[in-house]
């Protein structure tokens, strides 16, 4: 009951969204760490691809053929911010690496966003959630 309960919501892909911004920022925080390593190229989690899979995941609620494919709505089976991919920055410093330090602290400032911003919506979903159960307005 309580499962059916929380599928319903939007939780799933929220719960999606945090895991991959967490995700990103591992990604994103080992370009600054690699700032001084010679020959490094930046790497990145697609942002779109993840976008699209979860989109898939959430169209498939209401598919319940393509259901099958999804654990739960927002959840795909694989995992679509595994591997991260090279970024490919258009400026290479005279080390060979690529990495631009004001632009990864760019990204992760927008990352930390998105993160924030999910974290911040569940809470709000889980106190409805408990004030409902515990019959408070």
């Amino acid at each position: 009951m309580i499962d059916g309960l929380l599928r319903s919501t939007s939780l799933p892909a929220l719960e999606q969204t945090a895991m991959f911004a967490e995700r990103r920022h591992e990604v994103l925080a080992g370009n600054v760490a690699n700032l001084d390593t010679p020959g490094y190229r930046v790497q990145d989690l697609a942002v779109s691809e993840f976008e699209q899979s979860l989109k898939a995941a959430i169209k498939a609620q209401q598919d319940p053929q393509a259901q099958a494919r999804y654990t739960s709505p927002g959840m795909v089976n694989h995992d679509p911010f595994d591997k991260p991919r090279l970024a490919m920055e258009k400026l290479v410093y005279h080390d060979g690496s690529d990495v631009n330090i004001e632009r990864q602290v760019t990204e992760l400032a927008k990352n930390q966003s998105l993160h924030s911003m999910a974290i911040a919506i569940m809470r709000s979903q889980f106190s409805t959630l408990n004030a409902a159960i515990s019959e408070r307005v």
